[in-house]
C-alpha cells in the first residue's frame, strides 16, 4: 500500500522501521489500553512476522522527516470486510496525524478496494472511540468486561464499524 496525504505517507512496513516502531509499541503510555509494552526483540518479531510477512499493518510516516509515527492495523477478515486499528507515537498525539492517516486508509478501502465494511474495537472508550466516530464509524456494541488491559484489569470492549453506503453518503461531510 502507498497512500499520500498533505503531511503523511501511509506505506508498507520495511525492516528498517524497527526503531521507530519500537518507540510506539515499547511505550507504556501508548500501550496502556492494549497490552504491556513490547521489548525491542518483540517489536522486531512483530514487524517481521505480522507487519511484513502477513501484511497485517501499514506505517504512517511523516513526509518531512520520513519518521514512522504510527502503526495502522488494516487486515482483511473476509471478502470486503476489513479490521482497522492504530497506535501512534504519543509525542505526535493531538496534532491530527492519526485522523489524517486513518482517513486515507478508510478512503482507500472504500474507493480503491471496494470494501463493504470496516470495523474497529477498543477498550479506550474516549480517545480511540472519538477517532472512530470522527472517521464516520458508529458504535455497534459493547462487550462488558470482555478483555484485560495492560495492567491485568477487566475492561469493556467497544465495537465500531462503518458500511460502504454510510461512507458514500457522508464522504462529502468528512473534514480533511
Amino acid at each position: 500500500m502507498y497512500l499520500e496525504t498533505e503531511r503523511m505517507i501511509v506505506r508498507d512496513f520495511m525492516p528498517e522501521d524497527s526503531s521507530d516502531l519500537h518507540e510506539i509499541l515499547g511505550d507504556g503510555e501508548t500501550m496502556k489500553d492494549c497490552e504491556p509494552p513490547y521489548s525491542m526483540e518483540k517489536t522486531r518479531k512483530f514487524l517481521r512476522e505480522f507487519c511484513i510477512d502477513r501484511q497485517g499493518g501499514v506505517a504512517a510516516v511523516l513526509k518531512e522527516s520520513s519518521k514512522v509515527i504510527g502503526y495502522i492495523l488494516f487486515a482483511s477478515q473476509e471478502t470486503g470486510v476489513y479490521e482497522m486499528g492504530w497506535f501512534f507515537n504519543r509525542h505526535y498525539w493531538h496534532k491530527g496525524y492519526a485522523y489524517e492517516a486513518c482517513y486515507a486508509v478508510v478512503k482507500h478501502a472504500f474507493s480503491g478496494l471496494c470494501a463493504h465494511k470496516i470495523f474497529a474495537e477498543t477498550i479506550d472508550g474516549i480517545k480511540s472511540a472519538c477517532l472512530m466516530k470522527k472517521l464516520g464509524m458508529k458504535q455497534e456494541g459493547i462487550q462488558r468486561q470482555q478483555v484485560k488491559d495492560s495492567g491485568g484489569n477487566w475492561a469493556d470492549l467497544y465495537f465500531f464499524g462503518i458500511l460502504r453506503e454510510e461512507w458514500e453518503t457522508n464522504e462529502d461531510q468528512q473534514v480533511m
